[in-house]
């Protein structure tokens, strides 16, 4: 396809936008975050089911860039195992920098400020409670990056090892 000379030339349409990684659905892998950030005020059965609604993400996800593996237009021959690696690396890497490392950073950070606060301050319980609520909010933020930066790094320095490719697995931000 000849362009007119000054035209610049078309420019590549940008991949679609990834449902589980460029759109509100992102959120729902912090739910366990805001559930353990509540933990002293709600039921521990509502804190359970924040942890279900993010390991219902992380396992969408991981099926999506399965999914997505198997779709490939590249060779036949392994494409299989590059979508049984896309599910087990997203999987992996998801529940633990969405759900395992965040749920137990947020809940220590939670459970430490309860305690100095009932030892630091004269504050009656129900607002000690609301205030390590708020403190755990607005730590989630704040863990963000230096969790998946780690686990990119534990992924990388381990299990990545194993199956090694010549690109990146998609499970990493």
């Amino acid at each position: 396809m000849a362009t007119d000379v000054g035209e610049p030339p078309p420019s590549p349409q940008p991949p679609p936008a990834d449902l589980y990684r460029d759109t509100w659905v992102r959120y729902l892998g912090y739910a366990n975050e805001v559930g353990e950030s509540f933990r002293a005020i709600v039921p521990v059965s509502l804190v359970w089911t924040s942890y279900g609604v993010a390991t219902a993400y992380v396992t969408a996800d991981a099926i999506d860039k399965g999914k997505k593996a198997l779709a490939t237009k590249s060779c036949e021959e392994g494409r299989t195992m590059r979508a049984a690696v896309a599910v087990v690396d997203t999987f992996i890497w998801q529940g633990l920098a969405s759900v395992v490392i965040p749920g137990f950073t947020i809940n220590r950070i939670c459970a430490a400020s309860l305690y100095l606060m009932g030892s630091m301050t004269r504050w009656p319980l129900s607002a000690r409670k609301w205030a390590t609520t708020a403190v755990g909010l607005s730590a989630i933020p704040f863990i963000i990056k230096p969790i998946d930066k780690s686990v990119d790094f534990l992924m990388d320095s381990s299990l990545r090892k194993l199956y090694s490719t010549e690109e990146k697995p998609s499970s990493s931000f």
